[in-house]
């Protein structure tokens, strides 16, 4: 249904680090620049057939986040999910809402873990068990 996920960044640099680690985690390679027409800088990272991007708002006001909105990342594993928060946390996110871990909900067993990008993104690690 998607072709990409971006999200504004404001630092992109810092982003950068941040991403290059938490995506690291599931596979992906450090981000590709691809500066756009006007110059601002985009990283990219691919995986599978799935694309995510940082970018450099092309209006060059300041990058904010969307209230409200969540991106999430298909981790394999509890493990890998665990991995993927901390990694998250070392770079420069912070933590959000509960501790990563199992939830169920209607005897729905899924695992989550939030973070909050440099730029404020919401993000989820999930795991459908």
């Amino acid at each position: 249904m998607f072709s990409h996920v971006m999200v504004g960044a404001t630092d992109i640099e810092q982003s950068k680090i941040f991403y290059d680690s938490l995506l690291g985690v599931l596979g992906a390679e450090p981000g590709v620049l691809v500066p756009n027409l006007t110059g601002q800088k985009r990283y990219f990272y691919f995986l599978d057939d799935a694309t995510f991007c940082i970018s450099e708002p092309i209006d060059g006001k300041e990058a904010t986040s969307a209230n409200g909105s969540t991106i999430g990342f298909n981790v394999k594993d509890v493990e890998q999910g665990n991995a993927w928060h901390s990694a998250g946390v070392e770079a420069g996110g912070t933590s959000i809402e509960d501790p990563p871990g199992v939830r169920e909900y209607d005897g729905v067993k899924i695992f989550l873990a939030y973070l909050r990008d440099p730029s404020g993104n919401k993000l989820c690690g999930l795991l459908r068990m």
